[in-house]
């Protein structure tokens, strides 16, 4: 016997003597109670990128009893310290583990789903690996930062059998309105509706600046090429004119896919087109201002920004009734989150399952190369591509630095 195996059948058999000796004490918290669900009913979750709308997702997740929060991730120290902070805080204990690469929280076989509320350029890889890893997935708008990633995280979340719903709570929560009597048949057959939404991405030439935070630079670059530091290069505002990351075509489409996300998802709800996607996007200038029509199978119009009609300015035939269906609903309870948690546990396909926030963001990517072209488009959703255009098609994707590649 060697040396390695003696020492390891001694250990085994000193753990295992300390086990029988001492009594096996099941907690109440493990039982469960009025309270808080039997750890075996309760969802364990991790999170990544935990600024801003992370820490949102975070509270919402950390604040059901069906949930058992236990680790999180970002690349930002201040961050990952305050959003451990809470977590130990609601909880009363040290035990939740903060990690500043997502790779080892996903490495956890302990943790069923995580939500990823990162930059856009980080969505696909983080996403698709986690799927790989058996880990359902809550991922924030717009979820793909390229056309070519929406069919591959689609192809993941399938593959593995994962519930994978997008992040957008206003597709329902803000629309609604537009949405009962469009579905009740109140509006007749819809004709077209515009989506006013801006700006378009922006390319980021800021200089260099000192760091004055403790970040992982290149890990928070990841996939994206490599640029100095900036302080508005990273940051997690809100803003969409040059002072986030979310104004820049490096890590994200700008307006066009933030906002986006949200009002193209609207509209397409309102007029139940979200399986699919558009068959031609037309580009107008009007005055020396541009704007785009995009044409669905169905005949049904989307405009982006037409000129002189407010947003989600319906065109409709109301004299003409058509028959009224059901609205599709959250499931369980707690808004788009309590809709994921529900889902987790059915097994069903969510809210936004991804492949119908894929398809809302198909249409700001769409317009995006549309107006970087300045041209018309068609767009071939069964190939993914833009038929016999080169120049577009080149546009389907992008470059990523090693060893980010999906």
């Amino acid at each position: 016997m060697s040396m390695f195996e003696r020492t390891s059948r001694r250990r085994f058999l000193q753990t295992t003597g300390a086990a029988v000796a001492a009594p096996y004490i099941i907690t109440s918290t493990a039982l469960g109670n009025a309270d808080c669900p039997a750890a075996s009913d309760r969802i364990v979750m991790g999170g990544i990128g935990i600024g801003n709308m992370g820490r949102g997702d975070q509270s919402d997740f950390l604040h059901r009893k069906d949930v058992q929060y236990v680790a999180l991730c970002d690349v930002r120290d201040d961050v990952r310290d305050k959003a451990k902070a809470t977590v130990d805080d609601k909880y009363g204990n040290k035990d939740c583990t903060a990690y500043n690469d997502f790779r080892e929280l996903l490495a956890r076989s302990d943790i069923d789903a995580v939500h990823i509320a990162t930059p856009d350029h980080w969505h696909a890889v983080m996403a698709i690996e986690a799927c790989r890893q058996g880990k359902d997935v809550y991922c924030q708008k717009p979820e793909t930062l390229t056309l070519r990633e929406g069919p591959l995280m689609i192809a993941a979340a399938r593959r593995y059998g994962r519930v994978f719903s997008g992040g957008s709570q206003r597709v329902l929560g803000d629309y609604r309105k537009y949405v009962d009597p469009a579905w009740a048949g109140e509006l007749g057959r819809i004709k077209s509706i515009n989506v006013n939404v801006n700006p378009l991405p922006k390319l980021c030439n800021l200089p260099a600046e000192e760091m004055a935070e403790k970040i992982d630079w290149n890990l928070w670059l990841g996939p994206a090429p490599w640029a100095p530091y900036n302080s508005k290069r990273c940051s997690g505002s809100f803003s969409i004119n040059g002072a986030s990351w979310r104004s820049f075509s490096d890590y994200s489409g700008g307006g066009m896919t933030d906002w986006g996300a949200h009002h193209f998802g609207g509209a397409t709800f309102i007029c139940d087109v979200r399986e699919l996607q558009p068959e031609e996007v037309t580009y107008h200038e009007k005055s020396g201002v541009p704007y785009l029509s995009y044409r669905y199978p169905n005949g049904l119009i989307i405009y982006h920004n037409r000129p002189n009609t407010e947003n989600l300015a319906i065109e409709g035939t109301p004299s003409e009734r058509t028959p009224a269906k059901p609205v599709p609903m959250y499931k369980g309870e707690g808004g788009i989150h309590g809709d994921f948690i529900e889902c987790v546990k059915t097994r069903e396909k969510p809210f936004r399952d991804i492949e119908l926030a894929v398809n809302t963001a198909v249409v700001s990517h769409l317009g995006n190369i549309a107006y970087q072209l300045r041209r018309s488009l068609k767009w071939d959703a069964r190939a993914q591509q833009f038929p016999g255009d080169a120049e577009a098609n080149r546009l389907v994707d992008r470059a990523r630095r090693e060893p980010w590649q999906v």
